[in-house]
């Protein structure tokens, strides 16, 4: 797993978000973003992490956030989870994991004594010119909008 780190330069990609609408990186040249990575839509941690950023998301906007949610999950998976929980903020799509990969979050995990590949769960803070700022490996998922704001 070769995960980007703090001084390296996002490559530009592009995925489609819950609606089928195509989001690249470079929407969001100029402005700080935070891209959250999270195993799968509606189960309890992913579920408690979206719905913190989600209750925090005026702050983080008041401190010039745009905030990207991302996991493998298809578009209709995407948009089921955003509408029950009315996230305001994109979900993407990325089934063939393109963006995945790229920012280096998809490995081997271990969960109840098996071992797999899958995503594991990181926030990617990026400045307005594509460069990670920060990587919180360790998310808090009830407390994640403190962590992006407080520096942790």
């Amino acid at each position: 797993m070769n995960t980007l780190s703090a001084g390296d330069k996002v490559p530009d990609f592009k995925v489609t978000d819950q609606d089928g609408n195509i989001v690249s990186l470079s929407d969001y040249a100029g402005k700080k973003l935070i891209v959250f990575f999270y195993p799968r839509a509606n189960t309890p941690g992913c579920t408690a992490e979206a719905c913190n950023l989600r209750d925090h998301y005026a702050a983080l906007q008041e401190a010039g956030y745009s905030l990207l949610g991302v996991s493998a999950d298809s578009e209709q998976k995407q948009a089921n989870f955003r509408n029950k929980y009315n996230f305001p903020f994109p979900l993407l799509a990325d089934e063939d994991r393109t963006v995945i990969e790229t920012f280096g979050v998809w490995g081997p995990k271990k969960f109840m004594g098996r071992e797999f590949d899958g995503i594991h769960r990181k926030t990617f803070i990026i400045d307005g010119s594509g460069i990670v700022e920060r990587v919180i490996d360790k998310v808090k998922t009830k407390d994640h909008a403190a962590q992006i704001l407080d520096g942790e």
